[in-house]
């Protein structure tokens, strides 16, 4: 297993994009909530990504989808993130969701939005998913899906160190330098998202192959 999915993972959470959120939903919350939210995102964050890994694949034989189908089908949901962060949105969910609004309330009222919508779908959503399924199918040995798994390990460690500096980053980086940021990791997944798309592609029709 080759770093490539760590690097599309890295791209489509992109935890730096979201501390402008954090600080938002967190500004009135304690040192010990600000911190408990933290670890409980971050931890959440590798759930999904490890339960995505193990399951994904179980999920989809269940419902009868082939690899290939959902190659192009996550490769779409890949492109349609790159171009939320080409627009310096982030990757899983643009702003005037339901989701960041009913965050904003919890937070409001003291309650924790560490797993929604911090985690579920700002952190980790449908794109993040789509991606660890497809990247579980390619990995042929037991240490491979474990290497994949470890990288579930490093995005949470990503995500609790971007949350824990949020502050700091926020003021070395400002909003245009967390845009820039996002638009260059944007990029790079619209290109991974092509090359997943044009790999399901070549499944279903081999004929594009030649």
């Amino acid at each position: 297993m080759d770093l490539k999915p760590l690097i599309t993972l890295l791209a489509i959470v992109n935890p730096l994009a979201i501390v402008p959120f954090f600080i938002h939903y967190t500004q009135d919350f304690s040192l010990e909530q600000r911190r408990n939210t933290v670890w409980v995102s971050s931890f959440s964050a590798f759930v999904v990504i490890a339960i995505s890994a193990m399951l994904g694949l179980q999920i989809l034989e269940f419902f009868g989808i082939s690899l290939a189908s959902f190659q192009v089908g996550g490769g779409m949901l890949l492109l349609t993130s790159a171009l939320n962060m080409l627009n310096a949105q982030p990757a899983e969910a643009k702003t005037s969701t339901h989701e960041l609004e009913d965050g904003a309330e919890k937070a409001a009222m003291g309650a924790s939005i560490a797993v929604v919508p911090l985690t579920i779908p700002l952190l980790t959503g449908p794109a993040t998913m789509s991606t660890v399924v497809i990247y579980a199918d390619k990995a042929k040995t037991v240490l491979q899906l474990t290497t994949l798994v470890g990288y579930g390990v490093v995005i949470a460690l990503a995500t609790a160190i971007c949350f824990s500096l949020a502050q700091p980053i926020a003021r070395i980086l400002g909003k245009t330098g967390i845009n820039v940021m996002t638009r260059l990791m944007g990029l790079i997944l619209a290109a991974l998202a092509v090359e997943v798309m044009s790999d399901g592609l070549t499944k279903l029709f081999p004929a594009l192959a030649h």
